[in-house]
């Protein structure tokens, strides 16, 4: 039955992915109709968040910035569907790294890096990144439960050479490439809610105290990674640019998440500067004090 689904609905992935930019985004809009307008897909939880996150804001500003994200996560969704057939020259035009330098010398440094991702703007382009440094990259994700259609991300991923792994894997993965010398980069996307029976570490996120994801740096502790912050923002429709904002080269000898801290911070400055990029849709205040 699953199977009979991903054959249904992949050719009409395919021809979206060929759509030019301009129709691609008008399906969007249409795409939007439906989603917020018809299903209302996970409104409740979108409202709640932004009431909880954005408390001084009157309601009609914040009904603003909950139509404007539902717009941006179905550009998303679509723009992640156009990587199965986009170019490289075409998502280089359209995903703009600032500041590479900054990452080459962390590469120059001979330690793998824990690179640090928000679920803001364009997370889905950041694996344009590997085809412009020398360490392999992995991208940790949640494993589709039709393995169909996780073979299919995984494909589309590799396109840019990215490699993505699930939370059971990762560990053992590090422990094999540092074991081997294998110098890597690893991307965390750390800043939605992880599981209350695994917290270690309480921090105010938007000014409520929540449980936040400590693993990239107790990683990056235990096996001497250089730990990077992407900052991605969106310039206008289907244009990002993304900046590398160092958190720590010797991260052993900083103190237990303060790094952590550091990035929680750097993710509330994004979502304050333009919240309606930040994807509302996950309960991320569910575990509050």
């Amino acid at each position: 039955m699953r199977f009979l689904l991903y054959l249904i609905v992949y050719p009409f992935l395919w021809c979206i992915s060929m759509l030019p930019f301009p129709i691609l985004y008008l399906f969007s809009d249409f795409i939007y109709i439906i989603v917020y307008h018809l299903i209302g897909y996970r409104k409740k939880v979108v409202r709640e968040n932004i009431a909880i996150a954005l408390p001084n804001l009157s309601k009609q500003e914040r009904l603003i910035i909950e139509k404007k994200s539902y717009h941006h996560l179905c550009d998303m969704f679509l723009e992640m569907i156009k990587t199965m057939t986009i170019s490289e020259n075409e998502i280089n035009k359209r995903f703009i790294f600032t500041n590479l330098d900054v990452y080459k010398k962390l590469e120059a440094k001979q330690k793998s890096i824990a690179l640090m991702v928000s679920h803001y703007a364009s997370y889905e382009w950041v694996i344009s990144l590997n085809h412009k440094v020398n360490f392999i990259g992995y991208a940790i994700y949640k494993k589709i439960n039709n393995p169909y259609f996780d073979k299919l991300v995984r494909s589309i991923r590799s396109r840019f050479k990215a490699i993505l792994i699930t939370n059971k894997e990762t560990i053992p993965l590090i422990i094999e490439n540092n074991r081997n010398k294998i110098l890597s980069t690893y991307g965390f996307a750390s800043d939605q809610s992880p599981k209350i029976t695994s917290t270690y570490h309480w921090q105010k996120f938007m000014g409520i105290e929540v449980p936040v994801h400590t693993g990239a740096e107790m990683l990056a502790k235990k096996y001497d990674m250089s730990v990077v912050f992407l900052k991605v923002e969106k310039i206008k429709r289907g244009y990002y640019k993304a900046s590398f904002e160092l958190l720590s080269e010797n991260c052993k000898e900083v103190p237990n998440y303060e790094i952590t801290d550091k990035f929680i911070k750097m993710v509330e400055q994004q979502i304050y500067e333009a919240p309606e990029y930040y994807l509302w849709t996950h309960r991320r205040w569910k575990h509050r004090r």
